[in-house]
């Protein structure tokens, strides 16, 4: 109880310090921008850029969305077997029941695995290196700063 209440105490007596040192990455906004955009879809857009967004753009982001999670269950599904293996092997190391359990390492797409990335250990830029291996992002993904011109592209004649 007298732990709780020296907490409480600096607690109060430090109440301007009422936010969170959250951790930065090392990718530009153009970066943060596609990652999200993949990661999220629609959602990680303005509502106002998504009304002014051409329907054909709107389908590839959703479908983009779609492959991305499709890659993302696959993925989460594969960190799951070789952890459950690691696990299994730890407490059965010399029985059929090892063997029955590891041999069998595919993936379900019908299966939806509901972990956490944080659950799992699995970082961004470990999902960075999946999706520019998957293609979903560029392959020069990592080298981009800012966003390429803007300027609608002409045909050479």
């Amino acid at each position: 109880m007298e732990k709780l209440t020296q907490e409480l105490k600096k607690t109060q007596l430090n109440c301007n310090n009422h936010y969170k040192n959250y951790p930065t990455d090392n990718y530009s906004n153009y970066q943060n921008y596609l990652y999200k955009r993949v990661l999220y879809g629609l959602d990680s857009l303005p509502e106002e850029e998504v009304l002014n967004m051409c329907n054909n753009k709107r389908k590839r982001i959703v479908s983009v969305y779609n492959r991305t999670q499709v890659i993302i269950n696959r993925f989460k599904q594969q960190i799951t077997v070789v952890q459950s293996n690691f696990i299994i092997n730890l407490l059965f190391p010399n029985s059929p029941l090892y063997s029955l359990f590891t041999e069998k390492t595919e993936t379900d797409d019908s299966f939806k695995n509901k972990l956490s990335f944080k659950d799992l250990g699995i970082s961004k830029d470990q999902l960075i290196n999946v999706f520019i291996t998957e293609g979903i992002l560029p392959k020069n993904f990592l080298n981009l700063n800012e966003k390429p011109n803007e300027l609608p592209r002409l045909k050479s004649f």
